[in-house]
This record gives structure tokens, C-alpha cells and sequence, in this order.
């Protein structure tokens, strides 16, 4: 597997902590318009352009990339993004807690997403795909990495161990407590090299960046103004050892026309039912549910003979519970059901449930990155919302230009 180094634009030392935000997609336009109240350097006003445009103006009308475009330079024009003297890759690391990770931030080529090297395991959406595609095409520039999960060979570890003994470039702990610490490194020789031991990675999160940067890639080619930096993708790889994976939890809004007492009798008939149960399931095959006030712990036994995507909890209360008993036929596009992060903690559940939000939650064991990664080499796509990558990659420490 190929990746490559770089020249894109890193924030000025003095505001990084102003430039770099959340990613695009985990904030809608008005938690987008709070967090860049009152900064503005902050990459949000690229990012989510609209928020700078009166809000009758569609996120997807023309004047929010050309806004976008304009924001970019004047961040440059600033002097807040400055671009690299020279090509380099970045180590970056993550700290949550006790928890902490490492990766390579690079990029990689777009012939290898197009022949199937770099690992997919969810559908994107078409308007979602149009959107970035724009943005990128428009301001000629990637400003949040992909997140893509490889696994770790010895060689690439001692590699990199080495290089972030030395004191980080940035050091910056976000308000939500994660600290985000970056070493550029101009001789990356070693790394590149010992990345070639690797023979294929897999996208964590970022399916519709990914997707995107693939496009513009061909969109240029078409056009004739395509170049080696157009050709990449801005990622960030980290070993799959490292990745930390929470609940993706349930909540519906309705019990489907059942009573309590009898969607608890229908339940009964398809999974085991205790109640009395914990907020957090204790293992795989195992979910909580939250119902009047009471939590009531699921269990069934593991699926036999069963392909990897069937055999995942979220498919199991798909298949045995939210379509055969709450209607819920297309997670994707139903009204009924909403999807909850597992950062939110199980006391989002149970407010939702007590205030009358919600008829019922589910919280759910967390699917690992091995289950990931067996879905996408089986070539399968993996149920929505099925995986919460924590802690979140912060958009604005590098950028990757396609000039």
C-alpha cells in the first residue's frame, strides 16, 4: 500500500487552537454557527460555509461554496494557514482519557479506493457525496482527513515510536478534554517505506470524504486539470489495535401500536428478557433496553452459519425487534427511530424515554474493529449507524492542497 507525503497548509502556531474545529459532520448548522460564534478563524467558516449566509440560503446553494472559497483565503491571506516549505507527513496522536492513539496523517491514492484497496463498509449518499465533492473542487483543497484503520506490522510501530519522542509541533487539549498532540516530519522516508509492508487499509470513518476525493480526482481528469496532489486523498491511518469503537445506542419514538405489557410479551417470544437489567449491556449478544422507567436486559444466542453482517447485534435487533415489532423497515430513512452516540452516555436514553421523546432505547454493546474490517473484506455493507469512533479527528492541523 502506497501513501504519500504532502506540502498542504497548517495552522500559524499562535492560532491553531482558533483554526482547528470539530469534523463537518458531527455538528448541524446551528451547534456549526455556535462554535465558530465570535472566531473567526475557526475552519467551521469553511467547512460549513452556510453558516455565514442568511438561513433561509440552502447548505447546498452555489453561494456556499463560493462563501467557503472566500473564507479560504482569507484564512490564508490571514496568515492563520500557512503552507509547508516542503512535503512532509504528520504523526498524530490522540488522548482520551486513558485511552490514546496514534496515526500517520497522509494521503493516499485515489487508483487504490477505485480498485478496492481501500476498504468500504457503508452506502453513501448520493447528496452528501455531491456536497464535499463541490466543496473540495471549489476551494481546491481537502480540509478534513478521512479516518482509515490498517493492521500495525512491527516495523512501522519502531518507526514511528521514534519519531514522536520528540516534543509535538501542536499541542493543544480540546474543551471536551481530548488532546490532540502533531509532529511534522519532513524525513518520512522510513515511514512511507515501511508502509508498503501493509497491503491494504480500511475506511473507520469518512466514507463520503472518501468517496469525494475519488470523484474530484476523476472530475479533474476529465476536465484536464488534474495533478499528482489532485490524485490523493488527505487521510489519517491509524493501527486497528488502537481504535476505540463506542455504542451506537437506539431510541423509537413509538411502540407501534402495542401496548407495554404486550410489546413486552411479543418481545419475549424473540430474545430473552430480564428485568431489572443494567444500563450497559456486559457483552456481545447482550443489549439493554429502557421501557417505563425500567431497564431490562436482551440476550439471544450468537448466530451460527451466519455471515458477517447477520451475525452483528445491530442486525439482530434489526431483524428480530425494530422491523418485525416496531415497524422500523428501513433504518435509513424511517421517522421513527433515531440514532444516538455512545459519548452521549446512557442518561440521553433515559431522558428521551422519561420526557416522552422516545417509547423505548436500546443500548447496545459496541462492534469491534475486527467486525469492521470482516465485513468489508467479505465485500458486505454494514448496518446505518453501527460503529461511534472515538475520540473524533479535529479538521485544520493539516490540509492538503491539490495545486
Amino acid at each position: 500500500m502506497e501513501i504519500r507525503a504532502f506540502r498542504g497548509l497548517s495552522p500559524s502556531p499562535t492560532v491553531a487552537d482558533q483554526v482547528f474545529c470539530v469534523p463537518y459532520d458531527v455538528v448541524d448548522r446551528a451547534e456549526s454557527a455556535a462554535l465558530a460564534s465570535g472566531n473567526p478563524l475557526s475552519l467551521l467558516h469553511v467547512d460549513r460555509a452556510e453558516i455565514d449566509l442568511p438561513p433561509e440560503c440552502s447548505p447546498y446553494a452555489a453561494e456556499v461554496y463560493a462563501k467557503a472559497h472566500e473564507n479560504f483565503q482569507r484564512l490564508q491571506a490571514a496568515g492563520a494557514l500557512v503552507r509547508e516549505s516542503a512535503p512532509c507527513i504528520y504523526l498524530y496522536r490522540l488522548t482520551m482519557g486513558a485511552h490514546r492513539q496514534t496515526g500517520i496523517v497522509a494521503t493516499v491514492l485515489a487508483r487504490d479506493y477505485e480498485n478496492g484497496l481501500v476498504k468500504k463498509h457503508e452506502k453513501t449518499r448520493p447528496d452528501k457525496e455531491d456536497d464535499r465533492t463541490k466543496l473540495i473542487d471549489t476551494i481546491g483543497a481537502q480540509t478534513g482527513p478521512i479516518l482509515l484503520a490498517f493492521r500495525q506490522t512491527a516495523g512501522l510501530a519502531s518507526t514511528c515510536a521514534e519519531l514522536i519522542k520528540r516534543t509535538p509541533d501542536f499541542d493543544i487539549t480540546a474543551p471536551d478534554g481530548i488532546r490532540h498532540e502533531v509532529w511534522r516530519v519532513t524525513a518520512f522516508g522510513s515511514v512511507t517505506e515501511a508502509f508498503r509492508a501493509v497491503p491494504e487499509v480500511y475506511i473507520a470513518d469518512g466514507h463520503h470524504r472518501a468517496a469525494s476525493g475519488a470523484r474530484v480526482a476523476a472530475l479533474r481528469r476529465t476536465r484536464g486539470d488534474a495533478t499528482d496532489a489532485s490524485e490523493a486523498t488527505l487521510a489519517v491511518l491509524f493501527p486497528a489495535d488502537e481504535l476505540q469503537i463506542l455504542a451506537y445506542n437506539r431510541v423509537v419514538h413509538t411502540l407501534n401500536g402495542h401496548s407495554q405489557d404486550g410489546f413486552l410479551a411479543a418481545l419475549g417470544k424473540v430474545l430473552r428478557v430480564t428485568p431489572g437489567g443494567c444500563p450497559t449491556p456486559a457483552g456481545p449478544c447482550r443489549a439493554s433496553m429502557y421501557l417505563d422507567h425500567e431497564w431490562y436486559d436482551l440476550a439471544w444466542d450468537a448466530p451460527t452459519d451466519a455471515d458477517p453482517v447477520s451475525t452483528l447485534d445491530v442486525s439482530v435487533l434489526q431483524d428480530r425487534v425494530l422491523a418485525p415489532l416496531l415497524g422500523i423497515e428501513d433504518p435509513r430513512r424511517s421517522p421513527e427511530i433515531e440514532f444516538v452516540g455512545g459519548i452521549r452516555g446512557t442518561r440521553e436514553l433515559e431522558e428521551r424515554v422519561d420526557s416522552g421523546r422516545a417509547a423505548v432505547a436500546f443500548s447496545m454493546f459496541p462492534t469491534t474493529v475486527d467486525q469492521v474490517m470482516a465485513i468489508a473484506d467479505a465485500g458486505q455493507i454494514m448496518p446505518p449507524k453501527s460503529t461511534w469512533f472515538e475520540p473524533k479527528l479535529r479538521s485544520g492541523f493539516f490540509i492538503h492542497c491539490l495545486d
